[in-house]
């Protein structure tokens, strides 16, 4: 029998949220993981709060809220607003209850510079680290570092001359520019719309564009990334960023490591600055290589020109999942702030997926 399209009324349910997410979800592990560095996060929320005035939004809802953002790859602050306000398993995995009201979008915004201050996503990337280190995930050895664009928040109709004073414009939201004959270059150039944003390019045949140069340091055992920083798109910043990186990973470790990478990274004073710092280059040769049979004799080198092609994936999932291949910020310190959480997002996938299927 044919069942009665009656119109839906007004419902009350006595089904508890937490029944209602299924008990093999993805997100049920990824929580309990959230929720162990959240709690070691605490002591640092507190000092980033007055201890008077009204209570604010909690900045563990804030940080789960933005997570979801990042794995659900939700445009905006709006949108994700949108979405916890009808999504019970957003409303589950933020904590907050089937009848609480959400937040307005500008939340995030008023509190984007106070954990900015507190470098909480830098906090927030360790404390994973150290679960993913309490399942013995990590190796402190073999290490592999690469470098990406990221494309800056700025046209290129702001990439204007530093010196030259800018006529008002015939049409405030759309200015006609002509850079025909002119010639454009970072030292002489600068974005009115993101000053640290730089004109860069991908590799030959690509368009420049301003960007910035994200920058991951991971582990060859299981692909994890150990560590991830933002800098100006310069033309050595990969180089100039690897060494700092390596020896933040080793944490005053004196046993020697490997360090893999690409072409790019094949320079006689990059391999000697690595040697000097107790680092084996395992960097993929160039014609005119520095490298030698000191090295390339041994199969470890073959296995990290192996391994680290899987720094790849990190930077594929960041673009496509974690809407990275253009930041939707501005500033230096905000597109890092949020490339260091992303990897952190990732870690997490990668850390459950490696805890729940059996090695």
């Amino acid at each position: 029998m044919r069942g009665g399209d009656a119109p839906q009324s007004t419902m009350w349910s006595y089904v508890a949220i937490e029944d209602r997410i299924p008990a093999d979800h993805p997100l049920r592990p990824l929580r309990q993981v959230v929720n162990v560095v959240l709690r070691e996060l605490s002591p640092r929320f507190s000092r980033l709060y007055p201890k008077w005035g009204r209570p604010s939004i909690p900045p563990e809802q804030l940080l789960r809220a933005l997570l979801l953002q990042v794995l659900y790859s939700v445009r905006s602050e709006r949108q994700l607003m949108e979405q916890l306000d009808y999504n019970l398993l957003y409303r589950w995995f933020v904590g907050l209850n089937p009848d609480d009201r959400v937040w307005d979008a500008t939340v995030f915004t008023k509190n984007r510079d106070r954990l900015l201050r507190g470098d909480v996503a830098q906090a927030f990337f360790d404390g994973v680290l150290r679960q993913a280190e309490a399942a013995q995930l990590l190796s402190a050895e073999h290490f592999t570092v690469d470098g990406t664009l990221i494309q800056a928040w700025a046209g290129q109709k702001s990439f204007q001359r530093r010196d030259r004073r800018r006529p008002p414009p015939d049409d405030p939201g759309n200015a006609t520019v002509n850079f025909r004959g002119e010639r454009r270059s970072n030292a002489t150039h600068q974005s009115t719309t993101d000053p640290d944003a730089m004109l860069a390019k991908g590799g030959q045949g690509h368009e420049a564009k301003l960007a910035y140069r994200g920058h991951v340091l991971m582990e060859n055992r299981h692909g994890l990334a150990v560590a991830a920083t933002v800098t100006t798109a310069h033309g050595t910043a990969e180089r100039d960023t690897a060494l700092p990186l390596v020896r933040r990973a080793r944490r005053g470790r004196r046993r020697r490591v490997t360090l893999g990478a690409d072409k790019g990274y094949d320079t006689a004073g990059f391999v000697a600055a690595l040697r000097t710092a107790g680092v084996t280059p395992h960097v993929a040769m160039e014609p005119t290589t520095p490298l030698d049979a000191r090295t390339t004799r041994h199969p470890g080198y073959a296995v990290s020109q192996q391994r680290r092609k899987r720094v790849e994936e990190i930077f594929g999932w960041l673009k496509t999942v974690g809407l990275l291949r253009q930041t939707r910020h501005r500033g230096r310190d905000r597109v890092g702030w949020m490339f260091t959480f992303a990897t952190a997002v990732y870690n997490l996938v990668r850390l459950r997926t490696l805890t729940l299927v059996p090695t």
